[in-house]
């Protein structure tokens, strides 16, 4: 990374010019060096919470932010590096020190609050939402509210609050399929696989989102592929899905044509599905 001999080599004009200038353009020039530290730190700052290893970026802002104990910018990294270097709940911890500092602000709460679910606490990330103020509408806040709901298992609320998160986005594909899943859980199928088709209008990449699909209309005995974009080798994978699907509710012949066709359609071997073709063929020569 090109920072560092930048910098050095800025430093070094500056101790040059230090004793041949006057002591005001000296002070200019400090200055000056300041502000170029603080664009660069921002700037590796940046890269190292989008696109750097995450644990580089955790050892990062570890360091840094120790040394600069009052940038709760710095903090703030931290805690989202966490995050990305899958350690949700040092992460939470993190964002106590965050809350705890003169800056923070709800955005923090909610950043929290995601952190708690990650980790699986899910009643602490309810307290947490709880301590944000109701005017506080940002669908990341009413993302989490939902799959706080989800997991009280208290279907209207979660539903209220999926609505409102969807509203609050121009991307609402991820939401949309957490919803849906939601909704099979429920053993609402039908209005899980309207909420997929959906989600796929926004983000019709997301192969998660097709298997759902998949599943949703597999539970409603519905075996014939959906009309969705989707490779060859993803025809295959959702063939293999919607067979095993058929075979758990006892359609085995159904199923067993779905795991032909999901070996005949995968433009390599198909290892999963030629295995389980195989052994519902032994388990039926047996019977």
């Amino acid at each position: 990374m090109r920072h560092p001999i930048f910098i050095a080599a800025l430093l070094g004009s500056a101790v040059a010019l230090s004793g041949c200038v006057k002591n005001n353009e000296a002070e200019e020039v400090t200055r000056a060096m300041e502000s170029v530290n603080a664009i660069d730190g921002t700037n590796l700052s940046d890269i190292m919470l989008t696109v750097g290893d995450p644990e580089e970026a955790v050892a990062y802002f570890t360091r840094s932010a120790n040394e600069n104990p009052d940038r709760i910018d710095l903090r703030r990294g931290l805690a989202k590096s966490l995050v990305r270097a899958n350690k949700p709940a040092q992460a939470a911890k993190v964002w106590d020190q965050v809350l705890g500092m003169e800056g923070a602000n709800d955005s923090d709460r909610v950043a929290k609050a995601d952190a708690q679910i990650r980790a699986n606490d899910w009643d602490g990330a309810e307290a947490t939402l709880n301590t944000i103020p109701p005017t506080y509408e940002t669908f990341e806040r009413y993302k989490l509210e939902a799959m706080v709901a989800d997991s009280k298992k208290q279907w209207k609320k979660a539903d209220s609050f999926y609505e409102v998160a969807t509203g609050l986005t121009t991307r609402p594909g991820g939401v949309l399929n957490n919803w849906g899943y939601s909704k099979l859980t429920r053993g609402d199928a039908k209005g899980a696989e309207k909420l997929f088709a959906e989600a796929l209008t926004y983000d019709p990449s997301k192969f998660t989102t097709k298997n759902n699909l998949v599943l949703a209309r597999a539970s409603q005995r519905k075996y014939d592929m959906p009309v969705i974009d989707m490779s060859q080798t993803e025809r295959a994978q959702l063939l293999y899905t919607a067979a095993l699907s058929a075979i758990k509710q006892g359609d085995v012949t159904i199923g067993r044509g779905l795991l032909q066709e999901a070996v005949d359609t995968h433009p390599q071997h198909f290892d999963e599905a030629a295995r389980a073709l195989a052994a519902l063929d032994a388990n039926v020569a047996k019977g």
